[in-house]
């Protein structure tokens, strides 16, 4: 069956006749649910929007005669939308769409014969991953009406206004859902991506175009990342074959080390603005946050909104953060300071021993403790997200957005502690160099093949053996062969959930800690982050493509809170570097009696490049000027428009008076 939508011609497997319309997002209940609450959750989904529905279609997956009913849920759905109902819904979402002006304007269903590539009824129009992202907008907008709970389950109440599939999700009723994915699109994707290994950009617009717009700024950031640390790894080659013992050469590396994470950051901006304008969410408005699905409190009344909805008092937010949160973060940083000193007595030792009798195992002994360090310090990092995340949860945030900061504040003050607390230590407490090199080169290449492993080969394996199963089960030979549509739904609901970006840029961050920090010590750690990022582009590509559910399309504009941590890293990066500098023999034999000049040196120094550092920042403007004019020529145009309508409204009701 052959399906025009979204620009591309999109091959479904056979979907049973009783479907007459593109299946784009699932629904997957609970096994058990109550059948009337079946019954209501889609009638509701269907209804038209005036009588409070999300006039959406949806249909319960047939499974085919293969199937024992009994091992399978029997409660999974398949929602899609109208076309028209899509375009009216890409004006709710507020998408930005390109004019024929070759301005970027938010969509009007009413205006939409003006915009670029709108021809007939506007079948190409919207991509599917923009479709699937309507669909789900209107499915959490879907709200309570007059029901006081879910039918079937008298205790899980219903407030009036309130998203209903939020309160299902966070009750359990509705397991998961997810868009599905385009086998086409994704086979041609694959071929431009990862499956050809070529020296050539990522297809950028085409990530966008299948995955959104959040997702491609991240593999733009990486791929921007590791062209911008091409020319440190350049640099660095030589220092390392030719200066490893002269402390010396480092200052000049080390400013360059400056310069260098300072334009990177900045040009950064400049060019994740321009795709951000050219994908149409640079200038998008943002929409009203709705609570998360795991909020609770008592209910009452929101005062922007005037809805019902349940109600949490700031003050035990606050006494659960400052009282609970903020002493285990505290607690967590003491342990890993105790294991860092663990660390450094087994080094002790070992090194004690090869002194004692140098051999060939005693030298191999020496990498030893920096081996099982990296490694303790990755199952540290791991666990202590777990249980972050338990604690942010428990602190009840009302947004995501503030969950989102909460977390990613904790994770970062400890990961960072926990991956750089012993090169501090080694670097300014026992200034030893050569161990310094040494843990740097330790921790990184241990924590590279981790990551790798843990992140892209397992899920790989594991999605593997899951593919093989079901096409066992389904009678098909090859995996390359095409499975049923019943039989490609329950594949994709097995597979792995993608939980968002937050561990991809967690993984650069520390990454331009390790570049920025201590490179000049050990040059060669650029060149090692431009390996490991070469291989990240390819297995990240993969485990989106081949391993995770296909994500939601999320409108993005910039890198958000990531920016911050990464110009905060570089600013703590000008202290480290300039410390370095007054620690080399060069620097201290220009100040041989007095270390009191050398470190007021050494701060005019560092505040001189920090004074650098922001004027820069300043000089270079995070949105380019043509953009800038852009933007505010059609801000202008707007207020014009609004001017003009205002003026008509009140000369039509001069004439009605007259």
């Amino acid at each position: 069956m052959m399906l025009r939508f979204g620009g591309a011609d999109m091959k479904f497997p056979s979907i049973p006749d009783k479907t007459p319309f593109t299946p784009l997002v699932v629904m997957e209940l609970a096994e058990d649910t109550n059948e009337e609450a079946v019954t209501w959750l889609t009638s509701r989904i269907k209804d038209t929007q005036q009588s409070g529905g999300a006039e959406l279609m949806i249909d319960r997956l047939t499974l085919d005669d293969n199937q024992d009913p009994k091992k399978e849920n029997q409660n999974i759905f398949i929602v899609g939308a109208s076309r028209e109902r899509l375009l009216v819904g890409a004006e709710d979402v507020g998408l930005v769409k390109e004019f024929n002006d070759g301005s970027m304007r938010g969509f009007t269903y009413a205006n939409r014969e003006n915009f670029k590539g709108f021809q007939g009824d506007g079948d190409n129009f919207l991509s599917m991953a923009e479709c699937q992202f309507i669909v789900k907008h209107e499915l959490d907008t879907l709200r309570a009406r007059g029901e006081t709970h879910v039918p079937g389950y008298p205790k899980i109440r219903l407030y009036p206004g309130k998203s209903v599939v939020r309160r299902i999700q966070s009750k359990g009723i509705l397991v998961q859902i997810f868009p599905l994915h385009d086998k086409e699109e994704l086979k041609r994707l694959s071929s431009m991506w990862y499956q050809n290994v070529q020296l050539s950009f990522q297809p950028l617009d085409d990530i966008r175009h299948y995955f959104g717009e959040s997702l491609a700024l991240y593999f733009g950031f990486l791929e921007y990342f590791t062209l911008a640390m091409v020319p440190m790894a350049l640099i660095g080659m030589p220092y390392y074959l030719f200066d490893w013992e002269d402390y010396d050469k480092y200052v000049l590396f080390a400013v360059f080390n400056l310069v260098w994470s300072t334009v990177f950051l900045e040009t950064w901006k400049r060019f994740s603005a321009s795709l951000a304008y050219s994908w149409g969410t640079l200038s998008r408005k943002k929409a009203f946050e709705e609570p998360r699905p795991g909020f609770h409190g008592v209910l009452g009344i929101n005062p922007v909104t005037g809805r019902q909805e349940p109600v949490y008092s700031s003050t035990k937010r606050q006494l659960r953060i400052y009282l609970v949160s903020v002493p285990f973060v505290l607690l967590c940083l003491y342990l890993s300071l105790c294991v860092m000193m663990v660390y450094f007595s087994a080094e002790g030792l070992v090194l004690g021993l090869h002194d004692e009798e140098p051999t060939f195992w005693t030298s191999l002994l020496l990498y030893v403790p920096s081996i099982i360090y990296a490694v303790v310090i990755e199952i540290m990092n791991r666990i202590y997200r777990y249980a972050a995340e338990f604690l942010t949860d428990w602190e009840n945030h009302r947004l995501e957005s503030s969950y989102q900061n909460h977390l990613t504040l904790k994770v970062l003050v400890f990961n960072f502690l926990n991956c750089f607390a012993s090169l501090f230590y080694i670097a300014f407490m026992m200034q030893d160099m050569q161990l310094l090199r040494q843990s740097l080169a330790t921790l990184l290449i241990t924590s590279q093949i981790l990551n790798q492993f843990v992140e892209a080969f397992l899920p790989f394996w594991l999605q593997k053996r899951r593919n093989k199963r079901v096409h066992r089960r389904s009678g098909k030979v090859s995996p390359d062969q095409e499975l049923p549509f019943d039989q490609q739904v329950m594949l994709e609901a097995d597979m792995s959930t993608y939980l968002g970006t937050f561990d991809d840029y967690l993984e650069l961050f520390l990454l331009f800690g390790y570049v920025s920090l201590f490179s000049c010590v050990y040059p060669l750690a650029a060149l090692l982050a431009v390996l490991n990022n070469v291989t990240e582009v390819y297995s990240d590509a993969l485990k989106m493509c081949r391993v995770f559910k296909r994500p939601f399309s999320e409108p993005g504009a910039d890198i958000g809170v990531w920016q911050l941590a990464f110009e905060s890293m570089s600013v703590i990066a000008v202290v480290t570097n300039c410390a370095l500098i007054g620690m080399s023999p060069q620097m201290k034999s220009y100040f041989p009696d007095s270390e009191t000049q050398l470190i007021l040196v050494v701060a005019t120094v560092e505040h001189v490049f920090l004074a650098f550092k922001f004027i820069l920042a300043f000089v270079i403007p995070d949105v380019p000027r043509h953009i800038q004019i852009k933007l505010a020529r059609v801000e202008f145009e707007s207020m014009e428009a609004l001017k003009k309508k205002k003026l008509m409204e009140a000369a039509a009701i001069q004439n009605k008076e007259q």
